[in-house]
């Protein structure tokens, strides 16, 4: 209220000045403690990512196989399928990694000698780009910066066995996370009315089918470009063929600029190899990126977590500034999970016909049936009542 001329405008509540110093030094606090926890809340976050996604098919292996009981056993057993793919992806990446490294290693004496000479492929591209004087010329600086990698490759030794503690901490969490799922969610659900529960129950499904057709599509696509990249590579007999497509396959998990990623390695190797067989991979890949971007990607997620092209766009835009790769990859299911809920919410506010109209305070059906068992509509009908239809 505005004082009159002449009056002192009232002095503030010392209760509101404590209240407004004590909200501001918790929302500094929690921003402190959002800072400072920040690797474990992404933990946390890719976790429950992964927990979303695997709760469908531990649900289903609890329904139709254990007849809706053993909840352990059924999350142990999708796990349990988890993990055995992931160790065979693992297997499939390291050992030719550790065949080709060791063939490589027992051929490197005799690749040193010819591209010395001047023969083979790396001396004729040495000798083409005047490396080979470069390297003779400049072979203190290159033992200096040689030497001077042990500080950085110690960082690097330290984010690997970050990465590692940070799988295994993920993978647990996601474990517990879809075993201990159900209790925590109807704990959480039943402080609300049973109409509002039903919703955040259908809401919550329909966010899981977003992750899990996200994750499937994904895959799906990852396998196709990793397939074709592999039967290019192979019929033009370019080496290291299964593993290039693998790496071409993992890279091609990140959106948009993936397949790129990965393309460019396998463009390298068929340069490498000869100067046909990199336009030919070079092309392969240009053709494949138009097919990828402009027919399975629109095809698969609009089946799956039914995304229009540009909100992909933005929300892998978005994903890359917040949280770099790792917002790329949670980008488009993120994306998926709002859509699921502004849409309910707009359903919920704008209100819905319903299914079997009725009438008045109790509800009864808009067209009942008469003593003869005829039906007949009622005489008075009533406006629908408001809320959730």
């Amino acid at each position: 209220m505005t004082p009159l001329p002449g009056q002192s405008r009232p002095p503030v509540p010392v209760r509101t000045i404590l209240a407004t110093i004590g909200l501001v030094l918790a929302a500094a606090l929690a921003l402190y403690l959002v800072v400072e926890t920040r690797r474990v809340l992404t933990w946390m976050v890719v976790a429950a990512f992964f927990a979303v996604a695997l709760y469908p098919p531990a649900a289903w292996v609890q329904q139709r196989m254990l007849g809706g009981r053993r909840r352990a056993l059924a999350t142990f057993l999708v796990f349990l399928m988890v993990l055995v793919g992931l160790g065979g992806f693992v297997m499939a990446f390291a050992v030719p990694l550790v065949q080709e490294g060791t063939k490589f290693a027992g051929q490197l004496p005799q690749l040193i000698d010819q591209a010395r000479a001047g023969r083979g492929a790396v001396g004729r591209l040495l000798e083409r780009t005047n490396m080979l004087e470069w390297v003779e010329n400049n072979q203190d600086r290159i033992d200096s910066f040689v030497n001077g990698l042990t500080a950085p490759a110690a960082g690097v030794l330290r984010s690997v066995a970050t990465g590692i503690a940070g799988a295994v901490t993920v993978f647990v969490l996601a474990y517990l996370m879809v075993l201990e799922g159900p209790k925590v969610v109807d704990g959480a659900i039943r402080v609300f009315t049973p109409a509002t529960s039903e919703r955040i129950r259908r809401v919550g499904a329909d966010c899981a089918r977003s992750v899990t057709g996200y994750i499937s599509g994904n895959l799906l696509i990852s396998v196709i470009c990793g397939s074709l990249t592999y039967v290019v590579l192979l019929i033009l007999g370019i080496p290291f063929a299964g593993l290039i497509a693998l790496f071409v396959g993992l890279a091609d998990l990140v959106p948009l600029v993936g397949a790129t990623l990965g393309g460019a390695v396998a463009v390298i190797a068929g340069f490498l190899h000869s100067t046909t067989a990199g336009i030919v991979v070079l092309v392969f890949f240009v053709l494949y990126q138009q097919l990828e971007n402009h027919l399975l990607q629109p095809l698969i997620f609009a089946r799956t977590v039914k995304l229009n092209p540009l909100t992909v766009v933005v929300a892998i835009l978005l994903g890359v500034e917040l949280l770099g790769v790792l917002g790329a990859l949670l980008a488009i299911p993120a994306a998926g999970m709002i859509q699921v809920i502004l849409r309910d919410v707009w359903d919920h506010r704008r209100g819905r016909l319903k299914d079997e109209p009725t009438v008045g305070q109790e509800r009864r059906p808009a067209v009942a049936p008469d003593h003869s068992g005829q039906e007949e509509p009622e005489p008075t009908i009533t406006s629908l009542p408001p809320g959730p239809h």
